[in-house]
């Protein structure tokens, strides 16, 4: 069985044989350590697991979307496999120790499925899930995830435009009855050369929408993750465009992070709270509660290279205390860093793609990633094809003991190498 040249912050066991029977997909939990800076002190050392649920599928598997249904202690998570892409389901009923194998979201139970990328999965309660899928629309759930509607088409935004869709939905309830009264979703289109992100909500739980918004401080926004922060804010997480210090990229990964606040419920924004300038995005929010707010992301470039040469991915976590003003990056996490496997052009298929964070009833987290650090590198000259891709989880927790004050990389400008270019693995 192939190796994994995880180093530093290894996550060890990643390949350490897993079973798949015809009843779960039964990987397991292996010991991991997450490690939490300290400003310019020792890093300390944190107990986790972690585990590649799909292993043994040697398939392209990515773009994980998770739940936590409380009802029945279930975790539900929406993968999207192949090529062409099409989304699958599957759940966990022990917290994400084994997992049932994956089923395809629409299927005539033949050779006939739904394509394309599923995003935004959202638990709403009682059974009752949504999510989307790029092409087709979005489909609906009354069964925990088991069964799924016929798609219903995805209404433009209000210029006109494709609406693309990529985070979960933000579910308001009133406070006294827990009904849910209002759902929001945010979508974005680059046809005018650069992105542009819009935001709509709904009365009757994703069936009809109210017209768009077009969010003027959203400009050169995409992906917007939203979280209702315990003063009430809205906290909206966004992947952000290339700067002109990075147009010449061809590829995406040089894409930033920033973050935008509502204090009247939507009505207007903040300007965007750059937090990196490039290489991270795809975040994902929860609430704790006490009142923090945790941001997973994924690291595609800004780790300096291993030192023969190879380029370094990784899952990062960050924490603000104060409903998202700010962001506490001197003590930032690194829940997963991994070795590349080539260093061409395609370097890259290593890297990773999404992260999904839960908060499970014990008060830790489960995040959910893609990577590639499985895939294929090029054989007599031809790159072949990208995979396999994997699902990795992390189970791990916040911590905040044994913290000093400094903050020297929160204090940095979002643009600086301080704050940008960061070395995982010190000393290696």
């Amino acid at each position: 069985m192939m190796k994994a040249n995880f180093i530093g912050l290894q996550l060890r066991g990643l390949l350490i044989g897993s079973l798949l029977s015809a009843s779960a997909v039964a990987a397991g939990w292996q010991d991991h350590e997450v490690q939490q800076l300290n400003g310019s002190a020792a890093r300390i050392r944190l107990p986790a697991k972690h585990q590649v649920v799909t292993e043994t599928w040697n398939r392209i598997a990515r773009v994980p979307n998770l739940v936590y249904m409380p009802e029945k202690r279930r975790l539900l998570m929406l993968i999207s496999c192949d090529d062409p892409i099409s989304p699958l389901v599957m759940h966990s009923d022990d917290l994400g120790a084994t997992w049932t194998p994956p089923n395809y979201v629409r299927s005539d139970g033949k050779d006939q499925h739904d394509t394309g990328v599923g995003v935004s999965l959202t638990y709403l309660g009682q059974g009752k899930a949504i999510m989307a899928v790029e092409g087709k629309g979005r489909y609906f759930s009354a069964d925990f995830g088991q069964t799924w509607s016929d798609p219903i088409p995805m209404p433009r935004n209000a210029n006109g435009g494709i609406w693309y869709q990529w985070d979960p939905y933000l579910v308001d309830r009133d406070p006294q009855t827990g009904k849910i009264v209002r759902i929001w979703e945010t979508g974005y289109n680059s046809d005018l050369g650069y992105s542009q992100a819009y935001l709509r909500f709904s009365g009757d739980e994703g069936r009809t929408w109210e017209e768009s918004l077009k969010v003027p401080q959203w400009k050169g926004a995409n992906e917007v993750a939203l979280l209702r922060a315990k003063n009430g804010d809205i906290v909206a997480a966004s992947r952000t465009d290339k700067s002109e210090k990075f147009k010449h990229e061809w590829i995406d990964h040089f894409e930033g992070v920033g973050i935008s606040i509502s204090k009247d419920n939507g009505g207007t924004w903040s300007p965007l709270n750059m937090l990196y300038e490039w290489g991270r995005h795809h975040p994902s929010m929860l609430l704790l509660p006490g009142g923090d707010v945790v941001m997973t992301h994924v690291v595609r470039e800004g780790y300096v290279g291993a030192p023969d040469g190879y380029p370094q991915f990784g899952i990062e976590a960050i924490v603000s205390r104060d409903h998202g003003q700010t962001w506490d990056l001197d003590h930032k996490y690194l829940l997963a860093v991994w070795k590349g496997n080539r260093k061409d052009e395609h370097a890259w298929w290593a890297g990773c793609q999404s992260t999904s964070s839960v908060l499970l009833p014990d008060g830790s987290i489960l995040t959910a990633f893609g990577t590639g650090y499985r895939s294929r590198p090029a054989k007599d000259g031809h790159p072949g094809k990208p995979l396999p891709r994997d699902i990795a989880l992390v189970h791990w927790q916040v911590n905040n003991k044994g913290l000093n004050a400094e903050t020297t990389l929160s204090s940095a400008a979002f643009d600086s190498d301080l704050r940008n270019i960061f070395d995982p693995n010190p000393g290696k």
